[in-house]
């Protein structure tokens, strides 16, 4: 199923076309051999490679895109929620050059038959990208079309041999406050950690995205590495992965544990559920402004036809 595109969409919110469509010619001539250069399972990287706003060669488009219009990329890389680099929407992007994203690595582990470790040029080599157009949904009831760059998590899961002991998927950030400025201060319990349930974790519309348009990921949108999980609210997509953990029984996420009676485990979009401080029932589309009209919430952010099915029997409510 595919969200349609809706008549009322504003020009603010919609990449130019002329700049969309040169961007990916370019794309497609282009050649990057940083990016895709051979190392080893294990490696770190290398000081060299590829950076923010470079692009990513043979980038595919997904059939799992929406057809909606992207967001304008002023607007996807200004108006974020990182708070390892700021708690004001605008910090993340004024702060975002103190985070080093090269060389970097993610460790995996727990409930498997081979951990080990992966350099973030080893899923860029290993790993076909393709281009997802999503739309996130947070919960202070504003939402984005983000074209991601990314892969199915599922895809990475599978090399590390999940064992049947494997329920759950746990996740956590980089924590280094000397290049994140946030983690100077106590605003949560740090590193920030974020869980899926392991059907949510392999379902095909889950992804760790590497980018957006077409480019390598900016800073303050999680680079190198972040989960996007496009039925949840935009709290459940953690950035700067540097551990991903299976797990027995359900992991700590960092929002459920600080204020449990408004962000539960599972982030799913349900719009019968009120955040305790605002309505979820409609949105605003970000770069539309303030006075703009709502539009009405979908469940599971318009994806119920794809994951309803993972939570037959749940009380929504319950587990929200």
């Amino acid at each position: 199923m595919l969200i349609k595109r809706p008549s009322d969409i504003p020009a603010s919110e919609v990449t130019p076309r002329a700049v969309y469509l040169r961007r990916r010619e370019f794309l497609r001539a282009a050649a990057l051999a940083g990016v895709g250069a051979a190392m080893g399972t294990g490696s770190l990287g290398t000081a060299s490679a590829a950076r923010a706003g470079e692009p990513i060669p043979n980038v595919r488009p997904s059939r799992f895109s929406t057809d909606e219009p992207p967001t304008d990329v002023d607007d996807i890389t200004s108006y974020n929620n990182f708070y390892e680099l700021g708690t004001d929407k605008s910090d993340p992007k004024r702060n975002a050059d103190q985070l080093e994203t090269r060389p970097w690595q993610v460790v995996v582990e727990g409930e498997c038959e081979a951990p080990g470790v992966m350099g973030i040029e080893d899923v860029l080599r290993d790993f076909p990208q393709e281009e997802r157009i999503y739309r996130l949904r947070c919960v202070e009831a504003w939402a984005m079309v983000v074209p991601w760059v990314g892969f199915p998590l599922g895809d990475l899961l599978k090399r590390f041999k999940p064992t049947s002991n494997a329920r759950y998927v746990a996740f956590e950030t980089l924590y280094d406050p000397t290049m994140l400025p946030g983690q100077r201060r106590g605003v949560l319990d740090w590193p920030y950690r974020e869980g899926l349930r392991m059907d949510e974790a392999m379902h095909p519309l889950t992804i760790l995205a590497t980018g957006l348009y077409g480019e390598i990921l900016p800073n303050q949108n999680g680079a190198p590495l972040r989960l996007v999980v496009p039925w949840k609210y935009g709290f459940k997509s953690i950035k700067s992965i540097v551990r991903i953990r299976f797990t027995r029984d359900e992991p700590p996420a960092t929002w459920n544990m600080m204020q449990p009676n408004e962000y539960g485990f599972y982030a799913n979009v349900n719009p019968e559920v009120d955040h305790p401080r605002w309505s979820q029932k409609s949105h605003r589309m970000i770069g539309a402004g303030l006075f703009a009209r709502k539009r009405p919430t979908l469940k599971f952010n318009g994806y119920g036809e794809q994951v309803a099915s993972l939570y037959a029997g749940m009380d929504l409510a319950k587990f929200y």
